[in-house]
């Protein structure tokens, strides 16, 4: 068996260079996904480039403008920190799925969204945020919208020597909240067999302006329904508005049949939890 180098640079200079001169390099922001893969033989990688020793990879930083939250930040510390809770309620009830206590002690939102499962928490709740994506590679940073970010199952948008380096989110507006439900077999450490995030916006007399609607599991890639988010703008998100959400969510699955659930099954939930993640944003949005 090949050696395999373990690197841990302290910049993210250094990683980028690492990535770029060590062809079949992987990062590793945790390692919770990327090591259980490396058992399993399902990647090889000739180096793990450990970034969680990086500073412009870990913290969270919330200003007036909004969060920066480095990719590498262990999942249990987005989830007990209480301001961002309370900004995005949404993102921290995501974050706060992934895996057990130990596992989110590793485990972070930018590994989270680079493995790129269709099932992850974490990229609906960042969708529906309009959240962007920091990105470093050798031609210098650029950003991507999370919306574009996975490209499919287990594929992203890093180019070869690229890095995730952060995710920044803008700050709420007022009367502004979001929300994020998942349905799973079993109520701790399983994955998604549908997931719903929302974030709507009122206006002072509490009628709709902004809204937004993201899903996971039922298609190759999390999913943003404007059609979803469409059907509540002008309204003061009441049954009716409620019920055409849930329709719009169910005609934009593309789910599949698995041993998790069936299409019809999986259709059918979509429209029920994008409907209550929804009722549960208006109701944070209203206190706001």
């Amino acid at each position: 068996m090949p050696a395999i180098r373990y690197e841990a640079p302290r910049s993210l200079a250094e990683a980028v260079d690492l990535m770029g001169t060590t062809p079949g390099a992987s990062v590793m922001a945790g390692g919770t996904d990327l090591l259980v893969q490396f058992r399993a033989g399902i990647k090889q990688p000739t180096a793990f480039i450990d970034v969680k020793r990086i500073p412009d990879l870990v913290g969270i930083e919330i200003t007036g403008d909004g969060l920066r939250l480095g990719a590498a930040t262990a999942a249990l510390d987005i989830a007990r920190d209480a301001q961002l809770t309370r900004l995005w309620p949404g993102i921290a009830e995501a974050v706060a799925l992934i895996g057990s206590t130990q596992i989110q002690g590793r485990s972070s939102v930018g590994g989270n969204l680079c493995n790129a499962s269709p099932a992850a928490d974490t990229p609906c709740a960042l969708i529906v945020n309009r959240a962007d994506c920091v990105i470093a590679g050798p031609d210098g940073e650029r950003t991507v919208p999370a919306e574009l970010f996975v490209k499919g199952p287990g594929k992203n948008a890093l180019e070869p020597g690229e890095i995730l380096v952060a995710i920044r989110v803008p700050r709420p507006e007022a009367h502004t909240a979001d929300a994020y439900l998942r349905l799973t077999p079993r109520s701790e450490m399983d994955i998604a067999v549908v997931g719903a995030a929302v974030s709507l916006g009122l206006d002072d007399s509490g009628i709709c302006r902004r809204a937004r609607v993201a899903l996971a599991a039922v298609a190759p890639t999390p999913i943003l329904v404007e059609a979803a988010g469409q059907a509540l703008i002008g309204t003061r998100v009441d049954a009716d508005a409620l019920d055409r959400l849930a329709a719009a969510a169910r005609q934009a699955t593309r789910p599949i049949d698995d041993k998790r659930g069936t299409i019809e099954y999986r259709r059918t939930v979509a429209g029920v939890l994008a409907k209550r993640a929804a009722a549960i944003a208006l109701r944070r949005a209203l206190e706001r």
